[in-house]
């Protein structure tokens, strides 16, 4: 892996970070497709490196939002039995969809990420007011959770987490709008709790990749589909700036944060099913 690459890596590391922290994701959406496009240059096929992206995607989100956890749980705005709840389940779907995405297509698993994407979007686009309604004096109906908000989140998990699996992405963007829109957390509980559950469902999808990967990476330090390299390059940036995203999460209004999300989401979608 040559300098270039390495700089490229720490910066969306830094990116993947930031937004993390930020808006509860994972970090997926910026570290899969820079992460595709480095190791399809170093001349891997689409499929090979499409998984690689994957697997090294969710080992990076691992570190990165525990290190944004630590900081909202200080402030506390976790539900951690949501958060749980919610998490385990999304681990064992992930495990499954890690499972399957190693004997689908690049081609039909760009199009499910990109589609992915573009769903993200139009729920953040279309629950934007809601959403940030919410985020008024932070505060929402934040109450104890209740057997209903379990049980949903329960349902909610295990689809988040076999597209998790699938994707490579923590399932974050997912997590958030269905904490915001449909238990109606206000939107920093929503970013905190997202993350604590992020933890749980990015293990199966990093088990999955490393057992279904073994042998099949032709990258030197390579654990299953995740190249060790590339996840050195991406952590070394993205658990510092995770910090930094958390910090500034609860510094900040979201309305212009809610855009931007939106609008990389749209790009990316598309760029994924082949329209650019």
């Amino acid at each position: 892996m040559n300098i270039l690459y390495m700089l490229i890596l720490l910066a969306t590391g830094a990116g993947a970070g930031f937004f993390s922290g930020l808006l509860g994701v994972g970090g997926g959406f910026i570290v899969v497709p820079v992460s595709y496009w480095v190791v399809a240059e170093m001349g891997l096929s689409q499929d090979i490196a499409l998984r690689v992206a994957f697997g090294t995607s969710l080992l990076v989100i691992l570190p990165t939002v525990i290190s944004a956890v630590w900081r909202h749980n200080k402030e506390g705005v976790i539900r951690w039995k949501v958060a749980f709840v919610l998490g385990a389940c999304g681990l064992m779907g992930s495990l499954g969809g890690s499972t399957l995405a190693a004997y689908l297509s690049a081609d039909v698993l760009k199009l499910i990420l990109g589609s992915l994407f573009l769903s993200v979007a139009l729920w953040m686009g279309f629950g934007r007011r809601k959403m940030a309604g919410q985020v008024q004096d932070g505060v929402g109906r934040d109450e104890p959770a209740t057997k209903r908000m379990l049980w949903i989140s329960a349902g909610c998990g295990f689809p988040i987490g076999v597209l998790v699996g699938l994707t490579g992405v923590g399932g974050g963007g997912l997590i958030v709008p269905v904490l915001a829109l449909i238990l109606h957390f206000s939107m920093h509980v929503a970013v905190g709790t997202s993350l604590a559950a992020v933890m749980f469902t990015c293990l199966g999808g990093i088990v999955g990749y490393i057992v279904n990967g073994i042998g099949m990476s032709p990258l030197p330090y390579s654990l299953g589909y995740i190249n060790l390299p590339m996840w050195l390059c991406l952590v070394a940036t993205s658990i510092p700036m995770a910090q930094l995203g958390a910090r500034v999460s609860h510094a900040l209004p979201a309305k212009w944060l809610n855009y931007l999300f939106i609008a990389f989401s749209v790009y990316v979608g598309l760029r994924m099913i082949g329209v650019f």
